[in-house]
């Protein structure tokens, strides 16, 4: 602690400078209006402006915050919570270009948000009462406040200023020294990243006590230690690519604060381990804007290039991505500004390929296989895990795969579905998008795999090489215990001008098996044809083959549906393939042939 005393107490002052690390840009508002790269942007943070200036501010009304208690909905409240931080975060932005015509809006919607109840939302508070609670949001909200004040600072009336410091300190970081410490604190995933870095970032701007800023930082430090054990040496973020945009964004918004008001002297960069974790973005994209989206992930996934572009300069392993998969403003629903703001303060200009470019990356602490495969014929994909099913957002999906061509997922993952109180409950694994009944993995006599750590996949082979990309893993462990020995899984990539994956499931069983059904999940209406083989089209050209043996199953097509992460409801297709004579000692065999 007498360390961190004395470099806190030889800290950068707080100023601009923290934000302009441009040679010869004076302020940020200079470097802003010069940056002609980001004119696309400002474009899309001016209409929601102009939308904005004529919508109302949204009433987070008490029938609203009842209604999570009562219905265990989480969607009501938030659109309108996430509706004023995008209010919040729009003005802000577009007063440092157009003070004129954004600053009085952006001081009442200040004065709203100092006015809440709670920055928290419903769904994260314990009991009611929310004196002294920070979750996410009220630790992003402190954030978020803490930046205008410094940016902003010229055009904010000394009232509000003074409020702004008030109401930070009063909820979020004195709460956080007198009221912890908090279970996310010592957390292995994104709540610790967000949480701690928010607060420990609203104190870098705001805290001028150098005893109360040094115990912040003592914890928050703790904090990050705790966040980077939850992953493995691999770098893979077991939550999935969207939670690592959230939760590695954080952190990284956090240490290059901490970076430049330390002079250099706390440097979480410097760490191997955020290098690995850094490089894991550009190893889940398969074709264009689709992902390896494992766990509580969307199937379609946009970078945030302004933390894109700060990893590629920091890290040579990083890969700028391609600049059409650049996020459009409005692509947060939750409306961040930290992300907004620097996805215009560090964005480069003329960077990024047309597409990534082809490769397999196999995870071995997460047992993932990812491949990108480039062809005369197309672009396609491939990607299937291991893992164990006692993970962060944990889906039940132990052999899970996927299979994309063209931008299309033909095999795919449901992603993340809507966020209610039996989601992250003991109602957690009937959702479809959750439970192994949603996936691409075997029913066993009738029974889904279940949660827990002891579930876990055994990784028997793992193989990238030129011409094909082998996965074996035994994954008998992921059911209950009903006389199945071993479920060997073996998955073959074979890269041709069109690409098949080979699929082959060994059983083996100590009493003879009741039942064995081979579930492959897709969004595309699957076509059975008269003989029996089954085809899936594509909305481009391709189409992909279900090859297997026509004897030994009877094949069933159900149609589902799921409600997704915004609450509407999408079709889903299990392709059943029931065999009909169980084996103790079965081999079942699939190739799945693009066309």
């Amino acid at each position: 602690m007498t360390d961190l005393r004395g470099i806190v107490e030889n800290m950068a002052p707080v100023d601009e400078r923290l934000y302009v690390q441009i040679p010869n840009a004076a302020d940020v508002r200079s470097y802003l209006s010069g940056a002609n790269w980001l004119r696309e942007q400002w474009d899309e943070i001016e209409a929601e402006g102009v939308r904005l200036l004529q919508a109302r501010t949204p009433e987070l009304t008490y029938a609203l915050f009842d209604l999570y208690a009562k219905t265990g909905s989480r969607l009501e409240y938030e659109r309108a919570y996430f509706e004023r931080r995008r209010r919040l975060n729009t003005f802000a932005l577009l007063s440092l270009r157009s003070p004129e015509t954004y600053v009085a809006p952006l001081l009442d919607i200040l004065w709203a948000i100092c006015d809440e109840y709670t920055w928290c939302i419903p769904a994260h508070l314990p009991g009611r009462l929310a004196d002294n609670d920070i979750d996410l949001f009220a630790a992003e909200t402190g954030f978020a406040l803490s930046e205008i004040f410094v940016l902003l600072r010229q055009q904010l009336p000394q009232l509000v200023q003074d409020r702004i410091r008030r109401e930070v300190e009063g909820r979020v970081l004195t709460p956080f020294l007198e009221h912890g410490p908090y279970a996310w604190e010592t957390a292995t995933h994104n709540w610790s990243a967000v949480c701690a870095g928010s607060v420990g970032a609203a104190a870098l701007l705001l805290e001028e006590d150098a005893r109360r800023l040094a115990d912040i930082l003592a914890r928050t430090e703790q904090s990050m230690e705790h966040y980077l054990s939850g992953f493995g040496e691999d770098g893979a973020c077991l939550e999935g690519i969207g939670y690592w945009k959230y939760g590695f964004g954080y952190f990284v918004y956090y240490a290059d604060l901490l970076l430049t008001r330390s002079r250099g002297r706390m440097n979480w960069f410097s760490l191997e381990k955020v290098e690995r974790i850094a490089e894991f973005q550009q190893k889940c994209f398969l074709c264009g804007d689709r992902v390896a989206n494992f766990s509580d992930s969307h199937a379609q996934s946009y970078v945030h290039m302004g933390l894109s572009h700060k990893l590629a300069e920091r890290f040579p392993g990083v890969t700028p991505p391609p600049a059409k998969l650049r996020a459009p403003y409005t692509e947060d629903h939750c409306s961040r500004l930290a992300p907004a703001l620097r996805n215009l303060l560090w964005t480069r200009g003329g960077i990024g390929a047309g597409d990534w470019e082809g490769g397999s990356f196999f995870l071995p602490d997460a047992k993932w296989l990812v491949a990108r495969h480039r062809s005369g014929s197309g672009a396609f994909g491939f990607a299937a895990k291991g893992g164990s099913n006692d993970e962060p957002h944990n889906h039940n999906d132990l052999g899970h795969f996927m299979l994309v061509a063209e931008e299309t997922a033909f095999l795919c993952d449901l992603g993340a579905g809507e966020y209610r109180k039996g989601y992250f409950g003991d109602e957690r694994y009937t959702y479809d998008c959750n439970g192994s009944q949603g996936h691409s993995v075997p029913i066993v006599n009738g029974s889904y795999q279940a949660p827990g750590a002891e579930r876990v996949a055994v990784v028997l082979e793992a193989a990238a090489n030129p011409d094909q990309d082998r996965l074996c893993m035994d994954i008998s462990r992921a059911y209950p215990d009903q006389g199945l020995a071993s479920l060997e899984r073996h998955l073959a990539w074979d890269k041709g001008d069109l690409p098949c994956l080979k699929l082959v499931d060994e059983f083996r069983f100590t009493v003879p098996p009741e039942s064995i059904t081979e579930r492959f999940v897709t969004q595309i209406k699957p076509h059975v044809h008269e003989d029996g083989s089954v085809t899936l089209k594509g909305a481009g050209k391709r189409s992909l083959r279900i090859g297997f043996d026509h004897g030994l199953y009877r094949v069933e097509v159900a149609e589902r549906s799921f409600a997704n992460h915004f609450g509407g409801y999408e079709t889903w297709y299990g392709i059943d393939f029931h065999v009909l004579q169980p084996e103790r000692n079965q081999r079942l065999a699939f190739v799945f042939q693009f066309r």
